[in-house]
């Protein structure tokens, strides 16, 4: 009996398609190739036995879970692979070893009701031993060396990539606390009628505390107010008080020095918070504006001609449900109907 809500074919496309903008960019067309390749085969073929497979009893979101991990690993450990030094002849039956490791360990694991947490954790770490046990036997037949057998097991894209994002979130929040010397914070003038205020005339040599602050609420004037509060949250109350004051000051930017303000915005630039990465629950509550100002007949007809696993998604928005697609992709799907429907 098929499974309802799992399309494996359509699953392991679009997982395919979103591997191609995270390959590392000194790959060579052949390495790119065989990062897409690989992920999509093992895509492909696991969630074609576990469609087929009626034993397991598995439902949409399960057969998505195990399927996703696969790709996800079959992805990593593929660029580990192309990095190790291993010539590309054996990079296959290592990539199948572990692939039908991860097949094996998940299946059983969610037989016994493991929870998902705990199961990812057993599955590092038997991929982590399927990769060492296969790299072990190739040296031991004297297919590699000692070295290439050692710069192999030191191959972690996974950790690498965790280490990359670490490393960016400290640096954005390390900077952030540079742009805010001890010096005290400026004091606006508590007008009956800010907006009528004058703006306030700084010293274009003085690169000091306020003119940054009136530079960063020039930003601020022009963002969402989503964005303004992620902002202000790495600010101290003192400051938050400040650009808020800035902020309904009309013709801010008239007291400043144009090149150094421009100067003041550009070293700042970098270290504003983007915006978060969308959610389940954002993708609903986004859905669900738009269903309660459009009608649900014109959003369907966005979807007329669109691949099934989309009707779905929207079908199951509109009653409430979040029909499990990859959070980014669903984001595409919401933005596209924003962009389109009447």
């Amino acid at each position: 009996m098929a499974i309802e809500g799992f399309d494996y074919k359509e699953f392991a496309e679009l997982m395919s398609s979103q591997a191609g903008d995270l390959i590392p960019k000194d790959f060579n067309d052949m390495q790119k190739n065989y990062v897409v390749k690989t992920l999509s085969n093992f895509t492909l073929l696991a969630g074609e036995a576990i469609y087929n497979d009626e034993a397991l009893g598995f439902n949409a979101e399960q057969a998505i879970f195990v399927t996703q991990i696969i790709a996800e690993w079959a992805f990593h450990k593929s660029i580990d692979l192309v990095h190790s030094g291993i010539m590309p002849e054996h990079w296959d039956g290592i990539m199948q070893k572990i692939a039908f490791t991860i097949f094996e360990v998940a299946k059983q694991a969610i037989k016994k009701n493991i929870p998902q947490d705990q199961i990812l954790q057993l599955i590092e770490h038997h991929v982590n031993k399927s990769y060492k046990e296969a790299i072990d036997n190739l040296e031991k037949r004297g297919v590699i060396s000692s070295e290439i057998s050692q710069k192999a097991m030191s191959q972690s894209n996974i950790d690498d990539m965790a280490a990359q994002a670490a490393q960016a979130e400290a640096e954005q929040k390390a900077a952030m606390e540079s742009i805010q010397p001890d010096a005290p914070p400026p004091v606006v003038p508590n007008t009956p009628s800010p907006q009528a205020a004058p703006a306030p005339v700084m010293p274009p040599s003085s690169l000091d505390k306020s003119v940054k602050l009136i530079s960063i609420a020039l930003v601020l004037k022009i963002l969402p107010s989503d964005r303004v509060e992620a902002i202000l949250e790495k600010f101290s109350p003192q400051d938050v008080e400040t650009l808020r004051n800035y902020m309904k000051v009309e013709n801010l930017e008239a007291g400043l020095d144009l090149n150094y303000t421009l100067k003041c915005l550009e070293n700042i630039k970098e270290f504003l918070p983007r915006r978060k990465s969308p959610s389940q629950e954002s993708i609903i509550r986004q859905l669900n504006k738009i269903f309660d100002t459009y009608p649900m007949e014109n959003v369907e007809k966005l979807f007329k001609s669109e691949r099934p696993f989309l009707k779905r998604f929207i079908s199951k928005a509109y009653e409430g449900d979040y029909y499990p697609i990859p959070v980014k992709v669903a984001q595409i799907v919401v933005d596209y109907v924003k962009d389109s429907v009447e």
